[in-house]
């Protein structure tokens, strides 16, 4: 497992934004730049942590996790639905389809759980029985597992839209025309496939695959999956072999993502709203080394640790590729 001390000394030159003008015009969405070059997008992963839809620091090593897990994915899910992958030309860059992006994130959740506004125990612990247009019955206990797995959409601001996703049940969606309804079911089936595929294959290295989004995109008229799958920013992961202990003691599953930062913050009184608290060392620390480990269980590969800055790579590796 990497050393402390490797995270702690690239701490100040994690990669919080990078400029590439050859390019031209910079996109920003929360965590990744890019460029787009006619029909091709340039995304560099970032390491930029964002929570609550808020900017809170930076992780090292996080964007160039995030970067090659979801290929990783992108390569086993490719037989459910296309994506928009073409290459990594670095740990941090992946050359892509252009798509044209989908406004509604395909949210599927497993379990009844979250600490966000817009998670399902949120509004089931204020006294809702009627979340997201599905019904749900008294009794429940925060993080039991759902007889079946459901989707609770919300929209997708543009990068750098200041506004914050939105709410919207099935019925919402086609009556109001955000897609169209066989597009709509369409992406319906898919969400379910891969996250079946996603449990799956989590259940095998260690892991629950909690809940996890999925973005979508058209590429000449074809639905891709676009962004990111089953990552430590996209999804949430538990300890698959403590789990049921900790649920009957009424204890919280042991999380293996980025849920633990939302924790960290919520219990300081902190869920989106004001200036954040600062993050600590140990903070960013401990989320580098869940980053890494999860990409390794998932991957069953060794994440190859580099030294930062990478700015230089980055620009050094994108001359030898050709995305034009």
């Amino acid at each position: 497992m990497i050393q402390t001390k490797t995270i702690i000394n690239a701490l100040p030159k994690a990669l919080e934004t990078i400029d590439l003008p050859t390019l031209g015009k910079k996109y920003q969405g929360k965590v990744r730049d890019f460029y787009i070059l006619k029909d091709k997008r340039v995304t560099i992963t970032t390491d930029r942590q964002s929570a609550f839809d808020v900017i809170l620091g930076n992780i090292p090593f996080k964007g160039a996790v995030l970067n090659q897990l979801a290929a990783f994915w992108f390569e086993k899910t490719k037989k459910i639905v296309p994506n928009h992958m073409i290459s990594l030309p670095d740990p941090n860059v992946l050359v892509s389809k252009n798509c044209k992006p989908i406004p509604v994130e395909m949210v599927i959740r497993g379990y009844l759980s979250g600490v966000t506004k817009t998670s399902v125990w949120y509004s089931y612990e204020k006294g809702e029985r009627t979340i997201y247009g599905m019904q749900f019955p008294d009794g429940m206990q925060k993080n039991q597992k759902l007889p079946h797995p459901i989707i609770t959409p919300t929209t997708h601001p543009e990068a750098g839209s200041a506004k914050h996703d939105e709410r919207l049940t099935r019925d919402e969606i086609i009556s109001r025309k955000i897609v169209e309804k066989k597009l709509y079911e369409e992406m319906e089936k898919v969400s379910l496939e891969l996250f079946a595929l996603g449990q799956k294959w989590c259940e095998q290295h260690g892991l629950i695959l909690v809940d996890t989004k999925y973005e979508f995109g058209l590429y000449n008229g074809k639905l891709m999956l676009i962004d990111e799958i089953h990552t430590p920013d996209s999804s949430r992961f538990w300890i698959a072999k403590t789990y049921k202990d900790r649920l009957k003691h009424g204890q919280e599953p042991e999380n293996f993502d980025k849920e633990f930062l939302r924790l960290w913050y919520a219990k300081r009184g902190y869920f989106g709203d004001g200036k954040p608290p600062k993050m600590t060392k140990e903070l960013a620390v401990e989320l580098s080394k869940r980053y890494i480990k999860t990409y390794e269980m998932l991957s069953e590969k060794t994440f190859n640790v580099f030294t930062y800055p990478i700015e230089e790579r980055i620009k050094q590796n994108l001359k030898n590729v050709d995305i034009i």
